[in-house]
């Protein structure tokens, strides 16, 4: 008897210490006040990490893709020069850009056509040009192009998909990270279901702290930490939160995503939607289905195909949350008017 009452005795002892535990350690007012993370939210709604505007205006960079290629051979020339651009409403940056834009055009042909394609550098320091859609050798052709000169090259877009292009020189994160990328689509030779078609360039900013209205610049040393102030669809600041994207209800979108970097990873995700199909770095073979999140890499790119349901707003968003509330976030408008005719 009496080493079954000490048996009981000591079973009891770790549910009354937990009992003890929980009750002293609730949460206290204090507690919340220490806690460093924001307890607002600028919208209220799901991952509302952003305010959410109107799309009475069209936002400052549009994520149209441009229509489909009808030559065989397609000419691209883009002008280099540096630029003052707006990462949000209140920073401006001095960026580096193909075209006086960031991101770049996007390049759009069809499998099998010729680009033909001539750089002109008027900037003070040398550039370069990395097509990840090309298949020649990088020595002869992604060189340097010094200040007031050109080069001018061909290839032959042999592999459908979305594809980075970038400024190639080093150090090749500095040149990145000062705007010089882009996105070049290749459509396969039949062509894919009509669908609303939007581009997005994923990317980072890291800014030298300055307390002036002047424009910022690059903190290499920022760059190097992996610590960058702004992440970027299309390369402003939660542009398409606060401006919408309208689309229809159950209308199919196609969502080209290109990842620039040049360090982080994009978790891609529709809150409230489920991508039907994701074909990775545009490949046609052996498409994602139902799924619903997909990483794009640094350097990478996916099409995300999706319909959404019902009416209501939609946050796009990588689901890498730090960068979310960086600015990388933005809003799909669904209304049941709003279908474009195909």
């Amino acid at each position: 008897m009496l080493i079954r009452a000490v048996g009981a005795a000591l079973l009891s002892l770790p549910f009354a210490a937990c009992t003890s535990k929980s009750t002293s350690g609730s949460p206290s007012q204090s507690d919340t006040a220490k806690h460093q993370a924001p307890t607002t939210s600028p919208a209220n709604m799901s991952h509302g990490e952003a305010p959410v505007g109107t799309s009475a205006e069209p936002p400052p960079v549009s994520p149209e893709a441009p229509p489909r290629a009808a030559g065989h051979l397609v000419r691209v020339r883009f002008v280099i020069r540096d630029t003052i651009i707006q990462v949000s409403k209140s920073v401006a940056y001095r960026a580096w850009t193909f075209e006086g834009r960031v991101p770049g055009p996007t390049v759009r042909v069809t499998q099998g056509d010729s680009v033909d394609f001539t750089l002109v550098n008027n900037a003070a320091m040398p550039h370069s040009m990395d097509f990840h859609a090309a298949q020649i050798a990088p020595n002869k052709y992604y060189v340097n192009v010094m200040p007031k000169d050109s080069i001018h090259y061909a290839f032959v877009a042999e592999v459908p998909g979305v594809f980075m292009y970038h400024c190639g020189t080093a150090p090749v994160a500095a040149h990145i990270a000062n705007g010089m990328y882009g996105a070049l689509i290749v459509d396969p030779r039949t062509a894919r279901p009509p669908a609303r078609e939007l581009v997005f360039v994923q990317s980072e900013f890291y800014m030298t702290p300055d307390t002036t209205n002047a424009p910022k610049t690059l903190a290499w040393d920022r760059l190097l930490s992996l610590a960058p102030d702004y992440v970027t669809f299309n390369g402003r600041s939660a542009q398409y939160a606060e401006h919408p994207i309208e689309v229809g209800v159950n209308e199919l979108l196609r969502l080209y995503v290109v990842n620039a970097g040049p360090n982080r990873v994009s978790s891609f995700h529709v809150v409230g939607g489920i991508f039907e199909r994701v074909f990775q770095d545009g490949s046609l073979t052996s498409p994602l289905a139902g799924v619903q999140t997909v990483s794009v890499p640094v350097g990478g790119a996916s099409i995300f195909e999706i319909r959404l349901k019902q009416p209501g707003e939609y946050p796009f968003v990588t689901h890498a949350f730090a960068d979310a509330t960086k600015g990388a976030v933005g809003i799909l408008s669904a209304k049941a008017s709003a279908a474009r005719p195909r």
